[in-house]
């Protein structure tokens, strides 16, 4: 069996896979804003697992990871640490660390001709370019969320723009996936379109794909995004759970 462990800036959702690819089991717990504590909360929920047979681990980092060890997450202010001691005490298998939206464009990716970019709407912007189901090395240092934009007379980074939590934060709602109306729309693509036209213009991609929770709301926008020949946008297959499943292909192919 494989162990995915998605670290995410609210939650940290670990989920146990098949073989061939079925969730056998799932764990989900609040993400500490203490490092100590998180790590002491994630070795307690690491520990349920311990007595399946586990191939190997994929970790899905929010942030940076420098040879498959050291970590800095982008939605903590932790500086750089490293979580492999404790888990290599407690599991006897290749153990991988990866970045989150990265692992996330493998699985959006899978299946899919041409180069794909796939971005992810949640609590900040984050994103991946594979060709062909797999990572290419732009992919490495792409980071959209930080790019910056003249929005309402001011410069901001495009996830503090148009990220479902800046979303969320604007409209007054606990969840994006809760946001309807034309002119909401409208305003969601109006905030979307500046890094849109950025990454089609400096990766070419064939295919963008639209994830997070934006992308569970993906029908209800998608008319009015910017039209270019020969470039398809496409909803997630799996909005809220891309990395996990990323996770697992991840693993899979790194026997």
């Amino acid at each position: 069996m494989y162990l995915a462990v998605d670290i995410g800036g609210t939650k940290t959702l670990i989920a146990l896979f098949s073989r061939r690819g079925r969730v056998v089991r799932r764990y989900k717990f609040k993400t500490a804003w203490k490092k100590e504590k998180f790590i002491q909360d994630l070795v307690s929920a690491l520990k349920n697992f311990l007595h399946y047979k586990i191939i190997s681990v994929t970790v899905a980092i929010p942030g940076i990871v420098q040879k498959n060890c050291s970590v800095r997450l982008g939605n903590r202010d932790w500086g750089e640490f490293t979580l492999l001691p404790e888990l290599t005490e407690l599991f006897d298998c290749p153990i991988y660390f990866e970045n989150d939206a990265s692992l996330a464009a493998i699985y959006e990716s899978y299946g899919i001709p041409g180069k794909t970019v796939f971005l992810t709407f949640s609590t900040g912007i984050g994103g991946g370019i594979a060709e062909n189901g797999k990572l290419l090395p732009s992919s490495a240092d792409f980071e959209p969320g930080h790019w910056e934009y003249k929005y309402n007379g001011k410069r901001k980074e495009w996830e503090d723009i148009a990220a479902a939590s800046a979303l969320g934060k604007f409209y007054h709602v606990d969840n994006a996936t809760d946001l309807r109306g034309k002119e909401v729309m409208i305003d969601i693509v109006k905030r979307m379109e500046p890094g849109i036209n950025d990454i089609i213009q400096k990766y070419n991609p064939n295919t963008i794909i639209l994830g997070g929770p934006l992308g569970k709301i993906f029908k209800l926008y998608v008319k009015y995004l910017p039209k270019f020949n020969k470039i398809k946008y496409r909803r997630s297959k799996r909005p809220l759970e891309s990395v996990i499943y990323g996770c697992y292909l991840f693993s899979k192919n790194h026997k």
